[in-house]
């Protein structure tokens, strides 16, 4: 694994994700694409308290991956947050960058949050998701996996 920097990201537009989206829209999923949508229209700026916006950076500065953390949409839960719009760039995958971002999005959530869910469809998500300790179950809405903090 190159040496890689995880970073918050605090003004998304200062940043160039149009490979990120090419590549995503390319694999069939349009969430990169949407996470520029709205944090350009201002639904989703990650800004609130517990919230934060996540990349990856290559030794080169450059953005090949991404994730947010939100209080969960879905519940009138505050103490819930989601793992939002995350997607790592194909030719870094496989090699510790998604459990880096995953891990530090995992330690922020920890400081607001009682649990942690996210919502995925995919059976290679669905593997590397549990291999982080996520549990498989819909309990929330919106949500196919879930993390609890002990307090």
């Amino acid at each position: 694994m190159g040496k890689y920097d995880v970073k918050q990201i605090y003004n998304l537009l200062n940043f160039d994700l149009g490979h990120l989206v090419k590549e995503s829209k390319e694999d069939g999923f349009r969430f990169v694409e949407r996470l520029v949508n709205d944090y350009k229209n201002g639904s989703n700026t990650f800004n609130n308290s517990g919230e934060g916006l996540f990349g990856v950076f290559s030794e080169e500065g450059i953005l090949v991956a991404i994730g947010g953390l939100n209080i969960d949409p879905f519940s009138n839960d505050q103490s819930i947050g989601r793992l939002r719009r995350f997607y790592v760039s194909k030719e870094h995958r496989r090699n510790g960058v998604g459990s880096l971002l995953v891990k530090k999005i995992i330690d922020e959530a920890k400081g607001y949050y009682k649990i942690l869910v996210l919502n995925t469809d995919t059976e290679q998500a669905d593997k590397f998701y549990t291999s982080l300790g996520f549990s498989k179950e819909n309990h929330y809405p919106n949500s196919s996996h879930f993390m609890e903090f002990k307090s």
